[in-house]
Order: structure tokens, then sequence, then C-alpha cells
């Protein structure tokens, strides 16, 4: 089990940037395929993108591919997801989630057995 805090949320203008982070406790962080997710108002939480264990395989979803990049570190523990362009669609509550499995195209959110509290992400003039 890993525990994770989500920082880096805030208010920014749209076509601007933010760059997320997900720090996690335990050792065993490098073992575990890691994933965003985001939840807006009035829907349901959905898939942002993955990292595989060794940062060597990435999945995005269609509508932020090209603009996101998800990495991370194992020697500090922590995942990142860089946002650029964003849009007003793009507000949300962002999360980020802990695999104990290999990375999957199309992994349920079922997969994931650890989350985080989420940071407010707001894109608005």
């Amino acid at each position: 089990q890993v525990q994770l805090i989500e920082s880096g949320g805030g208010l920014v203008q749209p076509g601007g940037s933010l760059r997320l982070s997900c720090a996690a406790s335990g050792r065993t962080f490098s073992m575990y395929a890691m994933g965003w997710f985001r939840q807006a108002p009035g829907k349901e939480r959905e898939f942002v993108a993955a990292i595989s264990w060794s940062g060597s395989i990435t999945y995005y979803a269609d509508r932020v591919k090209g603009r996101f990049t998800i990495s991370r570190d194992n020697a500090k523990n922590t995942v990142y997801l860089q946002m650029n362009s964003l849009k007003a669609e793009d507000t949300a509550v962002y999360y980020c989630a802990a695999a104990r499995s290999r990375l999957r195209p199309g992994m349920p959110q079922s997969s994931y057995s650890d989350w985080g509290q989420g940071t407010q992400v707001t894109v608005s003039s």
C-alpha cells in the first residue's frame, strides 16, 4: 500500500500550463504503475494518463494526447503530469492512483488500489 499526495493544482488561464505532482510514501513505489484521473462537477471520474513502473510505457486519453505528459522519478517517489495548452474543459479535480499490476491499455479504475485526495485545476479567464 502507498499513500499519495497530489499538489500543483490551481487557477490558470486558457492556453496556460500547470505541472501536477504526486508524492508517494513507501519503498515499493517503483513497483507500481501510476495513473492520473480527473473528475469534473457532475461527471464521472475519467482516465487521463498512466505510466508503467519503469516509465517506459505511457497511455493517454485522446482528449489530452499531445497536450499532457506523464512522467515519474522513482528516486523521488513522485509522478508528474505536465499539462500544456489547457482548456476550460480540463477543469476538474485531478487524482493520482497506484496499481500493483502490470500496466495494460484500458486498465480499469478498479485495478488501482490506492488513491490520493485530489487537487483542483481550474482553467478560466
